[in-house]
């Protein structure tokens, strides 16, 4: 995927959201969006997802600006776990999981035995055997982002897009998500494109980072390159120390 000179600017502001926005996701890798609230990264995160059309610049997927794609053919490429999600309460986690082979077969098609297959590796990969059976309503916040995410997993796509996927999760939720994260891009080889706000989980669990202020990419690139003092002082405008142990960066916010 491709992005060539975007530019956003709401109808009723006059301050660009996205100001020439330029970069390439590599594939099979993790990229993450980080940057203070505001800065742009989930108008970003709009437009790369066809929820938003820039004013200018285009998006390419495969060669093809993803405008001209149609919304159904888009997510049979495409899969988005957005930051709010709502369903009725009373479905259980396996239908809402098998409307992911919408994208595909429709509303009204039956399921066929390629979609079953999808379904089941969904539900598996993302370990919710024990509860599929169950109501969403009845389903704790990290129960309920495993069930999101498996419906996205069922459209059996190459690309997955995460809107800060471990909003609002107790820690020990927001390292499973994360694992499980890491072991569909390193296992499968999807894709992964996410955003998230902790720096140290941008850094454990992304092979690039963008950071951005002002609807302006400020760093791309690998850890090294983008989690610096110094760079971290520019995107969030406080002073943050980055410590190296055994190799490994990690940022004091304290």
């Amino acid at each position: 995927m491709e992005i060539e000179n975007i530019e956003f600017t709401y109808k009723n502001g006059k301050k660009k959201v996205l100001d020439n926005i330029s970069f390439k996701i590599e594939e099979g890798k993790i990229t993450t969006l980080i940057g203070a609230n505001g800065c742009g990264k989930s108008t970003l995160f709009n437009v790369l997802t066809k929820n938003l059309k820039p004013q200018k610049g285009k998006v390419l997927l495969y060669g093809e600006n993803i405008e001209k794609i149609p919304l159904k053919k888009f997510a049979s490429k495409v899969a988005i776990v957005h930051q709010y999600n709502t369903a009725p309460n009373d479905i259980t986690a396996e239908k809402l999981i098998s409307y992911g082979r919408i994208a595909h077969n429709g509303f009204y098609k039956r399921n066929c035995d390629e979609d079953e297959k999808c379904i089941k590796f969904a539900i598996d990969i993302t370990g919710i055997s024990d509860f599929a059976k169950s109501p969403i309503s009845q389903l704790s916040g990290g129960q309920r982002q495993r069930v999101w995410i498996a419906m996205a997993l069922a459209q059996n796509t190459k690309y997955l897009f995460l809107d800060e996927p471990t909003t609002y999760l107790d820690i020990k939720y927001q390292i499973e998500i994360l694992q499980l994260v890491r072991k569909l891009n390193k296992e499968y080889g999807i894709t992964i494109i996410m955003v998230l706000h902790d720096i140290n989980q941008s850094i454990a669990y992304s092979d690039c980072i963008i950071a951005m202020k002002d609807g302006k990419i400020t760093a791309n690139g690998n850890q090294d390159k983008v989690i610096t003092k110094e760079l971290l002082r520019e995107v969030y405008d406080v002073n943050l120390s980055v410590e190296e142990i055994e190799n490994k960066k990690f940022v004091l916010a304290v």
